[in-house]
C-alpha cells in the first residue's frame, strides 16, 4: 500500500507492482507512476500534451 500525493488517499499495491507501472488513484482518479518500491513511492504520472498535427 501506498498513499496518493494528490488527496492522500490509500493506493493499493500488491507484490507484483514494478518501478515505472502506473496506478489510478480510486478516490481522486489521478494517474499514479511508482517510482520506487522499497517502500512503494508515487508520483503523478507525466501527462502527454496533445500534439495538434503540428
Amino acid at each position: 500500500m501506498a498513499a496518493c500525493p494528490v488527496c492522500d488517499a490509500t493506493v493499493e499495491t500488491n507484490d507484483q507492482t514494478v518501478k515505472g507501472e502506473l496506478i489510478e488513484c480510486a478516490e481522486c482518479g489521478t494517474e499514479l507512476e511508482v517510482t520506487a518500491l522499497e517502500p512503494i513511492t508515487l508520483k503523478e504520472a507525466p501527462q502527454e500534451e496533445e500534439d495538434w498535427g503540428e
